[in-house]
């Protein structure tokens, strides 16, 4: 937990970790709180044409020592891999709890995976038991014969198919469960990376992982929790920064979390949520963000009660951020980290820590720095890999059953993030780009960010991303797939008043020297735009 200090080189100089011997996270967002204060408001459902629905602490710890007790009767034993393919809802948060209780691993899966990629990741991670939806369930049903470990299936909205109903299963097993005597390194959960490189990979995370977000959660929302504080985000709660950003520090540190269910992004609709449920703490990745920039008047039409917006996953960039300042009214407090390690770069603009296109200071507790392929930290305003020195709360114990892509993502004790980055004199970090992002053209190395920031400022652009084409003269260059607001048609003249905004913008070697209009941007489950098949289509081209 951050003390508020007068600096940030105060707060980072004085933190100090303080990881008990014993800990459990389905005990700490529950039992504790349910203990002291049993009718706290844990978290909000919100309901489009009705009231909001509430789960208190003391309902939340017995629902989850019911749901635990049940899966222990039927078979779920300690270290088993528990997946949930659910959304945004009671029943997930529930569910967690439960699986951690149990000393079981909790693998949570996005509802939009199709069922090749959920058969990959229940295959790979042993699942022997699946919490789901009933549309999960006709998933499920497609490759359950071809995922030998999985022995039980559990539906929130009742029994058929082969799953079990969850809430009988509840209702059958009342009476308080003895929660596992987990260890900070002890497994909880698995976390499977987005695949945006290569095959999706399990991150396995101890329970410590909790307690090692708490200042990087803390620092970006500017101290959280104070009065009146509240928790959204559209990030699906299987993604870490829906989970690990949002669902279990808000439990932990006792602020109220909002439920809201989105099949995709929708900027009216999250702006409607986020004033009826008096949200004052969002985290919102940046794709979103620039979505949010098309619809006018915010400020006039929408009662908003946000006090701080917290934003990752991918760049933010200087054009949304300012935007955001001027439209929205706050300073957004970018932060930065990945699966196996999350949330170790941060701005917060309360201690004086923000600067626009940069992603911030290092977090309190965790020690970051820019080095090259041995190993060492590079000069200020060199490029070189975002890595985190060992040991750390927060990072991963391992990828599952992969020792060696483990071993292969350390040098020495750096763990490497296979992100490129610039520190500059001033101490922040800014992210220039995937390793396989960064363009090489004429002999500049580009990063992708700067060029789709310019892209979106142009007011008939909505999205943007920029990879590298081959090229035999320059190596590479620069090419943009866009688009276009709603209503605006694509042309030449306009695809060279594009060219020439950036151009004009940023630099001669920069600019996209070929655009392409498309009618959609390929996103990963985690809201980041998927560059990897943008250059294998400009590769064929």
């Amino acid at each position: 937990m951050l003390e508020r200090r007068e600096s940030y080189r105060q707060l980072y100089d004085g933190f100090r970790w303080s990881i008990p011997q014993t800990f459990n996270i389905g005990v700490a967002i529950s039992n504790a709180w349910a203990l002291r204060e049993p009718e706290r408001i844990a978290l909000f459902e919100h309901r489009e044409n009705a009231c909001p629905a509430t789960l208190t602490y003391g309902e939340l710890a017995t629902l989850s020592d019911s749901l635990a007790l049940g899966l222990a009767k039927t078979g779920i034993r300690r270290g088993d891999r528990v997946a949930l393919l659910l959304p945004q809802s009671f029943e997930t948060a529930i569910a967690h709890a439960a699986i951690y209780k149990l000393g079981a691993i909790a693998v949570p899966l996005a509802l939009l995976f199709g069922p090749e990629a959920l058969e990959y990741r229940l295959f790979s991670a042993g699942a022997a038991a699946v919490i789901t939806t009933s549309d999960g369930l006709a998933k499920i049903a497609r490759i359950r014969h071809r995922l030998p470990a999985l022995q039980l299936v559990i539906c929130v909205e009742g029994a058929g198919g082969g799953a079990e109903d969850l809430h009988k299963l509840i209702a059958d097993n009342s009476g308080p469960f003895a929660a596992a005597d987990t260890g900070p390194d002890d497994p909880a959960m698995m976390i499977f990376t987005s695949g945006t490189t290569g095959p999706p990979k399990g991150a396995l995370h101890g329970h410590r992982v909790l307690l090692g977000h708490l200042p990087g959660v803390q620092f970006h929302h500017e101290f959280l929790p104070q009065t009146h504080d509240r928790m959204w985000t559209p990030a699906d709660w299987a993604w870490a920064g829906g989970l690990l950003n949002v669902l279990l520090p808000g439990l932990y540190l006792g602020t109220p979390v909002v439920a809201g269910r989105f099949e995709k992004f929708d900027p009216q609709t999250a702006l409607d949520l986020m004033e009826r449920m008096k949200v004052r703490n969002a985290f919102i990745p940046p794709t979103a963000l620039r979505m949010l920039k098309a619809v006018s008047g915010i400020r006039r039409r929408f009662d908003l009660s946000l006090r701080t917006i917290g934003s990752g996953g991918e760049a933010l960039g200087r054009e949304t951020f300012e935007w955001a300042r001027t439209e929205l009214g706050l300073h957004i407090n970018e932060f930065y980290g990945q699966t196996e390690c999350n949330l170790v770069l941060s701005s917060c603009h309360a201690l004086g820590v923000g600067k626009p296109g940069a992603i911030g200071f290092p977090v309190p507790g965790h020690r970051v720095a820019i080095i090259d392929e041995q190993g060492s930290p590079v000069r200020d305003g060199e490029a070189g890999d975002i890595a985190v020195l060992r040991p750390d709360p927060v990072m991963f114990l391992g990828y599952w059953e992969n020792e060696t892509a483990t071993r292969e993502k350390f040098v020495g004790d750096w763990m490497t993030t296979g992100d490129q980055g610039i520190r500059d004199e001033e101490g922040y970090v800014h992210f220039v780009g995937r390793d396989d992002d960064v363009i090489t053209s004429a002999g500049y190395r580009i990063g992708p960010t700067e060029i789709e920031d310019c892209l979106t400022a142009h007011p008939k652009v909505a999205l943007a991303a920029a990879v590298g084409k081959p090229d035999p003269v320059r190596t590479e260059i620069v090419k943009a797939y866009i688009v276009l607001h709603e209503g605006i048609e694509p042309s030449d003249a306009l695809a060279n008043e594009i060219r020439l905004w950036v151009r004009e913008r940023l630099s001669a070697h920069e600019y996209p020297r070929e655009i392409a209009f498309v009618e959609s941007m390929p996103l990963t489950t985690t809201g980041k735009v998927i560059r990897r098949l943008f250059r294998e289509r400009a590769r064929n081209e």
